[in-house]
């Protein structure tokens, strides 16, 4: 048995995040990946992205400290290797690539800026693929704060997929027009119409959240009724009693209502009733790729 350590890096529009992963491999045995530990740390590039066009002084000095840590958290853990990876907020900012050089000088991590497209693709490599059968059609959400990646599976393969810029964090700062939610509505019912056997598969920390609170165990679904249940009662509390008497953390309980709006919207263009959340997300698809990735060249 060989017991090999990989990391992956989530830049998002709301949290950066540190994954780091044991790789189990044993001859004549599928390959295992664990995860071994999590770091969140709550710098909400979106809100400066999004609204100003660039990333503040302030939030670029916490994503520099937090790649210094990062860096320091993967050297002590033995972490082989690691793949960092930036999302919307990063891409839509004016000086993103310019902090992007500056952190690779000064914390030594390499980021790569990836567009939606190749986040799905990541994602999809994750076990995913696993929990989807060949008789029946999903739908694909994967919530972001500055994007919303869409992905039909048919047969078990790929459909199609498609990006939204419909994110939590442009939600609350009032930044997405009907029309973007238009275009959204008729995708969905245009490439879902004539599907049958239809679920949603959900991923995202706010999805996540939802599925705990809501009791269910791990592999059992989240029904619409719930969901639009849970969705107004949380609507109907002040941000403050979200964080008091529901115990979320202030990063979450704002985001959480406009994430289980895209949701419940999709559900009903798609009209699905269930939404099964597995748990799995980029920071999954990177190390995967990246494991797999050595392997080949290896």
């Amino acid at each position: 048995m060989k017991v090999r350590k990989f990391a992956a890096i989530d830049i998002g529009s709301n949290a950066i995040r540190l994954l780091t992963h044991n790789v189990i491999e044993e001859e004549g045995k599928k390959t295992q990946f664990r995860k071994s530990a999590l770091v969140r740390v709550a710098v909400r590039l979106g809100e400066d992205s999004f609204t100003k066009g660039e990333i503040s002084e302030k939030n670029e000095i916490r994503m520099l400290k937090s790649m210094k840590a990062f860096k320091l958290l993967m050297e002590v853990a033995g972490v082989e290797d690691y793949r960092a990876c930036a999302t919307s907020a990063m891409r839509e900012a004016s000086n993103g690539t310019e902090i992007i050089e500056k952190i690779k000088k000064e914390a030594g991590v390499s980021i790569d800026l990836i567009n939606g497209k190749q986040e799905a693709a990541i994602i999809a490599s994750t076990d995913l693929k696993s929990l989807i059968k060949e008789d029946q059609s999903y739908l694909y959400i994967d919530v972001g704060g500055g994007s919303t990646e869409f992905t039909i599976f048919t047969n078990g393969k790929i459909k199609i997929s498609k990006s939204f810029k419909l994110g939590t964090v442009r939600l609350l700062n009032d930044m997405v027009k009907q029309e973007v939610w238009d275009n959204l509505k008729k995708w969905i019912e245009t490439n879902t119409d004539s599907l049958e056997k239809l679920s949603i598969i959900g991923s995202g920390g706010n999805i996540n959240k939802l599925h705990k609170m809501s009791g269910r165990k791990e592999g059992q679904a989240l029904s619409y009724i719930w969901l639009n249940a849970q969705y107004k009662f949380l609507d109907s509390l002040s941000y403050e009693n979200r964080i008091s008497e529901l115990g979320l953390n202030p990063d979450r309980a704002d985001v959480i209502i406009p994430a289980a709006r895209i949701f419940l919207s999709a559900a009903k263009w798609s009209v699905v009733k269930k939404i099964y959340v597995p748990k799995i997300g980029l920071s999954d698809g990177i190390i995967k790729t990246l494991y797999h990735s050595k392997k080949k060249k290896a």
